[in-house]
């Protein structure tokens, strides 16, 4: 009976044996570089293929700094290290210690001289790169129906606006076909009158993101009628889909980000234009007080009651003056008069007193006419509440409020009866 090995022990063995092949101590292997990834701790995962066969390989952060150049799916490289097994994968490996580059591999070159054809041709110029709309609705999406990248382009627009309408084409985006697949859908959202059109897909070698590196994908993308968002493997991979689209994500995520504006910022932004809004109307509120309180203080200086107090005094300053003016002209005429007389005949005497006489009556009659004396006197000023004067009674009717200005103040008073008579 066969003694029963496990697969530890099996894969044990072919690691000592590897290990003790001193041909694969230390060996150039020259390829193609594919599925390579830079990993956050430093080391470079990466994969070295021909026409018949790939090899993984891995070079950790202590050799790495050695590198002269950036690493790269599709160039051609010199890869020196030893060949081990991994025992927990179960794979063999080269442990690359330096590498060097040979050249560029045949995808790239494709890639490089498409890129320089459609450059020529204006398609990846900045004047016929649409702008995203800022708010949308219904949302595009050209990728597979299945894995990350779908998910992670729902999640993100849901969380940012749970209403937004996503229409999904399934796609084949790798191997044959997938170039038509991708063109097919590009057209179909494209009459579906969605805002915004993400296209892509998840990360992975250059040969399994080369649909997006065809010049008929790029050509539907040129003359897409809505604004496209290319969105093929990760930040470090680049196709022509990039170049042509109206804008590049480095993720699906990244593009539903751009895509899909966040209705929680919306609503905050909407509460702060509203508080801005109300800070602006009280603003202009209290001014309009201000002002209304203002006006309200320079029309009660206007009032008729107001106005009339203010003419009372003047004319009161007036009277005074004018008293105090005839007061001194009769004083100074007296005693000239009283030195002429002493001075003149008894004719001019009689004259003099003739002329006394009138003086006496003059003051009289300027006495008469002083407008305070007046409502001293008895008479009186009538005028309606607007402070109009009112001189004659049929003006009035009954009911009419009037305001009667005499001395010592203003009488308030209902017009009652109105008896014509001519004066």
């Amino acid at each position: 009976m066969n003694k029963v090995y496990s697969v530890s022990q099996v894969t044990s063995y072919l690691k000592g044996l590897v290990a003790r092949d001193s041909l694969l101590r230390a060996v150039t292997v020259g390829g193609e570089l594919s599925n390579v990834k830079y990993h956050s701790s430093g080391h470079i995962y990466f994969t070295i293929k021909d026409n018949g066969a790939s090899l993984s390989g891995i070079m950790f952060a202590s050799d790495a700094y050695t590198l002269k150049f950036r690493l790269r799916d599709g160039v051609k490289v010199e890869v020196t290290g030893a060949v081990g097994i991994y025992e927990k994968a179960g794979t063999y490996q080269i442990y690359a210690k330096s590498i060097k580059e040979a050249g560029r591999g045949e995808l790239y070159e494709r890639f490089m001289k498409l890129k320089e054809e459609l450059e020529e041709m204006g398609m990846f110029a900045p004047e016929y790169k649409m702008e995203l709309p800022r708010y949308i609705h219904r949302l595009g999406v050209v990728t597979a129906p299945t894995g990350a990248a779908v998910r992670d382009i729902i999640n993100v627009s849901k969380r940012r606006f749970p209403y937004v309408e996503i229409l999904l084409y399934p796609a084949k985006v790798q191997g044959e076909g997938a170039g038509e697949s991708i063109v097919k859908g590009i057209r179909v959202l494209d009459g579906a009158g969605v805002d915004v059109m993400i296209v892509g897909r998840g990360g992975g070698s250059i040969e399994d993101l080369w649909a997006f590196n065809e010049k008929e994908v790029a050509e539907a993308i040129f003359r897409c009628n809505t604004p496209v968002i290319s969105a093929v493997g990760h930040e470090t991979d680049t196709t022509i889909a990039d170049y042509v689209a109206d804008l590049r994500a480095p993720t699906p995520s990244a593009a539903a980000e751009l895509a899909v504006f966040d209705y929680r910022e919306l609503m905050s932004e909407l509460r702060g234009y509203g508080t801005g809004m109300g800070n602006i109307m009280s603003s202009r509120l209290m001014q309009s007080r201000l002002k209304l309180k203002e006006y309200g203080e320079q029309l009660g200086k206007k009032r008729p009651d107001a106005v009339i107090a203010d003419k009372r005094m003047q004319l009161a300053d007036i009277d005074n003056a004018m008293r105090g003016m005839m007061r001194e002209a009769l004083r100074r005429d007296r005693s000239r008069l009283e030195r002429m007389e002493m001075k003149l005949p008894g004719a001019v005497r009689t004259k003099l007193g003739q002329t006394k006489h009138s003086a006496a009556l003059y003051a009289e009659r300027m006495k008469r006419v002083s407008p305070l004396e007046k409502l001293t006197a008895g008479y009186s000023y009538v005028s309606d509440r607007q402070g109009n004067n009112i001189r004659d009674a049929l003006k009035l009717s009954k009911g009419d409020v009037v305001n009667i200005y005499m001395l010592h103040g203003k009488v308030t008073a209902d017009v009652r009866e109105i008896e014509k008579k001519e004066y």
